[in-house]
């Protein structure tokens, strides 16, 4: 088959990338294109930002399990409106609460996601599970040595990530110190603070 045939390398990696259900590493891409690894990755990576000096609508990611199209983040506003639609599988306040807590305190226990949270989260860890989003990752030493979660590759190509790093700081969804103290001074003025 001549290269003709086929197609150029770009058009190759593009027509498999727009068609894959998940992301791809550059090391299948370049076992299915006939090409050395290397290759495969210079080229991604002209397409990648030649997808952003054009300013489309979907730019070329590298993630934590491989390569994948995706909307591009100028447009999320529009996307997020659009996927809201009919969304059967939206995770509870419960599951995402849940989620984070284990995202940004990985490797955690149940019981200690209880605990931050306040109510048994059973039911939701094994639901966040069975979605793939966490999964175990050891056991805690001490008494019954309990799971250990911390989240997937999956949670991160949700979320456009390529590492758990890359999560915005935490800081950053936190009140500032003196608002946190004005909340605190109130609820011990209506008596539901702690006493100490």
């Amino acid at each position: 088959m001549s290269t003709r045939d086929k197609g150029s390398l770009p058009q190759q990696l593009e027509a498999m990338l727009t068609v894959a259900l998940e992301p791809v590493t550059a090391s299948e891409l370049a076992d299915l294109c006939g090409e050395d690894v290397d290759v495969v990755v210079t080229e991604l990576r002209r397409i990648q930002a030649e997808l952003v000096s054009q300013h489309r609508g979907f730019v070329l990611s590298e993630l934590a399990s491989g390569w994948a199209i995706q909307s591009s983040p100028d447009v999320a506003e529009s996307v997020t409106r659009f996927a809201n639609r009919d969304v059967s599988h939206r995770l509870s306040a419960a599951a995402l609460e849940t989620l984070a807590i284990v995202a940004y305190r990985q490797p955690v226990t149940r019981v200690q996601i209880s605990a931050l949270r306040g109510v048994n989260v059973d039911g939701v860890t094994r639901l966040l599970e069975q979605r793939g989003y966490i999964q175990e990752v050891g056991r805690a030493e001490g008494p019954g040595q309990p799971v250990l979660y911390g989240t997937t590759e999956l949670f991160l190509d949700r979320l456009g990530l390529a590492r758990i790093g890359d999560l915005p700081p935490i800081e950053q969804f936190l009140p500032p110190v003196e608002t946190a103290r004005e909340i605190s001074e109130s609820l011990q003025a209506d008596g539901l603070g702690s006493d100490e």
